[in-house]
């Protein structure tokens, strides 16, 4: 859409936002004699912090300046999800508005929990925007370790491709393995640069792991890297998989990692093996 279209649709956005909005949910009176439904442009401004004038011609739609933290305060007074505030910063600035982090761990739906079981022979890990392992399948824990058996602070990919030793002697092209989950790490890492956790993370690991220390100083970045995996595992030797990350739609910042016995190998049947040998 070009400026003028760009610029009306901001300000469409930004009344009926407003107008869902009632006063007793932002700790204000409503009286009998309010006519603007929702909230006055005013109450917006004084919620944000900002002048009446200056949110009256954001509304209007007219072409002004504004930084990146005055429209945070705007999408926090207007009670907008992390959608809606993606799409006030594309209006408004033209670029994506900048990560937010909650401190909290994510929680998989009952959809994603089915996906899982349903990806019986696929092993696949679901992980977190910290790359701790928040969900797995049973052919997951075959393949890799018994996740469950781990203390929940262990249950970091990145922790254990670089501190097991078993996890990097199944790897035959464990760097290239490593390295694409490092580079998935270092684009959460850029996104949440204010989530002081990755730079504690990265200097315990630094400290720990020269091999982290070396392939984290390529500085490679990637969002959903794809790697051919070879395994040579302990109890049924050669295994081949091809390695594909998906992002998971929502406000948690979950990928799907989703190992595919590639095809024409034996890879499936001897995951049917190792999980029928489980537990044993």
């Amino acid at each position: 859409m070009n400026t003028k279209e760009r610029l009306q649709e901001l300000s469409n956005f930004l009344t009926a936002h407003r107008s869902r909005i009632q006063p007793h949910e932002v700790g204000l009176l409503g009286g009998s004699r309010r006519r603007t439904p929702g909230l006055r442009r005013e109450e917006v401004a004084t919620i944000a912090g900002v002048s009446t004038t200056w949110y009256t011609w954001l509304e209007q739609g007219r072409d002004i300046k504004m930084s990146v933290q005055v429209l945070d305060r705007i999408a926090m007074a207007l009670q907008l999800n992390e959608d809606e505030r993606q799409y006030l910063f594309s209006l408004a600035l033209e670029q994506p508005a900048p990560a937010t982090f909650v401190d909290q761990i994510p929680t998989i739906s009952p959809a994603l929990n089915r996906i899982l079981t349903e990806l019986h022979d696929c092993p696949t890990i679901v992980s977190d925007r910290r790359c701790h392992i928040v969900g797995w399948n049973q052919a997951a824990a075959a393949v890799f370790l018994d996740f469950a058996k781990l203390p929940e602070g262990e249950r970091n990919m990145i922790w254990l491709l670089f501190t097991r030793k078993e996890l990097k002697s199944l790897a035959v092209n464990w760097s290239d393995f490593a390295k694409g989950f490092l580079s998935m790490f270092r684009s959460y890492y850029g996104q949440y640069v204010g989530d002081n956790w990755y730079s504690e993370f990265i200097e315990e690991l630094s400290e720990r792991s020269k091999d982290f220390r070396a392939i984290w100083n390529e500085s490679d970045v990637s969002s959903a890297p794809e790697v051919f995996i070879e395994f040579r595992h302990a109890k049924v030797g050669k295994m081949l998989f091809d390695l594909t990350t998906l992002q998971v739609q929502g406000r948690t910042d979950l990928r799907c990692s989703v190992y595919t016995p590639s095809i024409g190998s034996d890879t499936d049947t001897k995951i049917r093996l190792l999980m029928s040998k489980l537990g044993e």
